[in-house]
């Protein structure tokens, strides 16, 4: 089981803050983001977002596996 964090727009358009995800092998970040959307839809700018994978931000490269927490944090903008 790996756990989604997803923050700001994403939440929302997920309506949740929280999503688990069944996975029986070891994942790259980017396949846990297709398998999210999968589960929940399409997600707008989720291309953009920072990922952390247990509280360290990682690449789409790295691999994620069970237990892990993965963090979806889209770019903020302010002013």
């Amino acid at each position: 089981m790996v756990h989604i964090l997803l923050f700001a727009s994403l939440a929302q358009q997920a309506e949740t803050e929280k999503v688990s995800i069944d996975v029986d092998s070891t994942r790259s970040v980017e396949e846990i983001r297709s398998l999210l959307q999968n589960q929940v839809g399409q997600l707008n700018g989720i291309e953009h977002a920072l990922v952390a994978v247990n509280e360290e931000y990682v690449e789409l490269t790295d691999e994620v596996k069970d237990g892990d927490t993965v963090a979806f944090i889209p770019p903020v903008s302010g002013g």
